[in-house]
């Protein structure tokens, strides 16, 4: 008499399949993407602590692609996160910012030279299109838009260097920096900056590579003398003004 295999009463645990990962990654890519707008655009303070359960709220996803998202915005290093404390936008001391605009400097004139030695016709256009936008929003007096143009603009430079990791690590730095580059837009600033992305493009487009990394680098020295007189301006405030707590006190007991 033949038997027959008997079949399980219970079933192996089912494996994600490979739609569901991807659909998992892909949402955890939007979310940090928006995540990282809204950091850079100075929605979200530097120095603010970061909730799960609120973002997932606000971007109507459950908490898992965000705590994803913070993983890898930890990386490209906006946020640091504290062990037994939570998720912070990172809040980089002027001292370093300072450091980390030097090094900017001097990764930027590889860009100006590297661009003005294989630019293309068409890729000069759209730099000039990137320029054009940013100088209407400067006599717009719309400092949103221009911040958003100007990310765009230096990343379209570093991208058209062709050079993945140079462009990895480099936007890392620029993350870092992004507060203290959305506090140094006034009208004046966004004009001055608007003059020298004009000129930019223009030694590009010339095939001068020596006046094309030269300028670059200028360009993010003026950020950086910027971003201290801005520092050294608001610590100079903050010293001027009288101890609120202090006189308070000083009322009480008189």
């Amino acid at each position: 008499m033949s038997t027959t295999p008997s079949t399980p009463l219970v079933s192996a645990p089912a494996q994600p399949s490979t739609i569901a990962l991807l659909q998992r990654n892909s949402l955890a890519s939007l979310v940090q993407t928006e995540i990282e707008r809204m950091i850079l655009g100075g929605e979200l303070a530097s120095g603010a602590k970061l909730t799960e359960s609120i973002l997932a709220d606000r971007l109507g996803v459950s908490r898992g692609p965000v705590r994803e998202a913070f993983r890898m915005l930890e990386e490209s290093g906006l946020v640091r996160t504290e062990k037994n404390r939570g998720v912070f936008v990172r809040d980089v001391a002027i001292e370093e910012a300072l450091e980390i605009f030097e090094l900017r400097a001097a990764m930027d004139q590889y860009v100006g030279r590297k661009l003005a030695e294989t630019i293309t016709a068409p890729q000069i256009k759209e730099l000039r299109g990137y320029v054009d936008e940013m100088e209407q929003a400067t006599k717009a007096g719309d400092a949103q838009t221009y911040h958003r143009l100007n990310l765009h603009f230096h990343d379209r430079l570093l991208e058209l260097t062709n050079n993945t990791k140079f462009t990895a690590t480099y936007r890392k730095l620029v993350n870092e920096l992004s507060l203290f580059r959305r506090q140094n837009l006034t009208n004046e600033s966004m004009a001055a900056y608007s003059r020298e992305h004009r000129q930019i493009v223009k030694a590009i487009a010339a095939r001068d590579p020596d006046a094309a990394g030269q300028l670059m680098f200028q360009h993010v020295m003026n950020s950086r003398e910027r971003t201290l007189q801005n520092y050294q301006r608001r610590q100079a405030e903050a010293a001027a003004r009288p101890d609120t707590a202090k006189t308070l006190l000083q009322a009480l007991h008189a």
